[in-house]
């Protein structure tokens, strides 16, 4: 059997990101690597940098808003950037591969805004339309993977501080729902079910926040049964965040280890 590792992170542009990208992944070096916003169209993507560390990249990009990338150093096919449901792809938000008879499935969520607002509706609208996209498209018995932003703290331990976050953007119940509902396709979530008492928070406001550890958890490394099983580790990897030069996303990898 072969261990594999695969990391989802939100770069808050790739560019801006590029030298601390570079030197991450000289670092850490998944075999997979799902990004999200990118920020860039797909013609400015950096992908004969990440070429020079092994990977081939498939990207949907957009100027300065969203995009998303999924690079590999394994075989893949089966390329999806278009779902055909409005919502999902009024925005460059999706992209999903098949590497190694896996389906990665890789999606930079809305973040949504106060209750009723239009952000807020399509924010709803997106999950909504993404759970039929799975149940029309794919199979809880497949090897699937769903990561990325989903900008959804699912539980009161995923937020540093819950009395602050009663009913707001990312916390409240119709978005918590959403991504339950997902989740009960037939999903797991990876990193609280092998770490069940850490907070393991993904994001932080710029500033201070990030050594108080006053962060959310809203990147996730969903899988459905048939290859969680074969997952040894899931962590939050710190060191890109927790620095001040070159200037950090506000988001931090989540990695995971696995065999197949």
């Amino acid at each position: 059997m072969q261990e594999l590792k695969l990391a989802t992170y939100n770069v808050n542009s790739v560019r801006a990101r590029k030298e601390l990208l570079l030197s991450w992944l000289e670092r850490e070096a998944p075999d997979i690597l799902c990004l999200q916003e990118t920020k860039v169209l797909d013609v400015d993507f950096p992908f004969e940098e990440l070429r020079k560390l092994g990977y081939e990249c498939f990207t949907n990009g957009q100027k300065g808003y969203n995009g998303v990338a999924i690079c590999t150093k394994l075989l893949s096919s089966k390329l999806i950037t278009k779902t055909n449901f409005k919502t999902i792809d009024a925005q460059s938000r999706f992209i999903a591969i098949n590497i190694s008879d896996i389906w990665v499935l890789n999606c930079y969520f809305p973040h949504g805004d106060v209750r009723g607002s239009d952000k807020f509706n399509f924010k709803l609208s997106f999950y909504e339309e993404f759970m039929q996209f799975l149940e029309e498209n794919f199979s809880p018995d497949l090897n699937l993977l769903l990561v990325g932003d989903m900008n959804v703290a699912l539980e009161d331990i995923d937020v540093y501080d819950p009395s602050l976050f009663v009913d707001a953007v990312c916390t409240m119940p119709e978005e918590r729902g959403a991504l339950k509902k997902i989740i009960d396709w037939g999903l797991v979530d990876t990193f609280r079910t092998l770490n069940s008492s850490e907070p393991g928070y993904t994001w932080w406001e710029y500033g201070a926040a990030i050594w108080k550890n006053e962060g959310l958890r809203i990147d996730y490394i969903l899988a459905t049964d048939s290859i969680f099983k074969n997952f040894t580790k899931v962590w939050v990897d710190l060191w890109p965040r927790r620095r001040r030069s070159p200037k950090p996303s506000d988001h931090a990898p989540v990695i995971a280890k696995f065999t197949l």
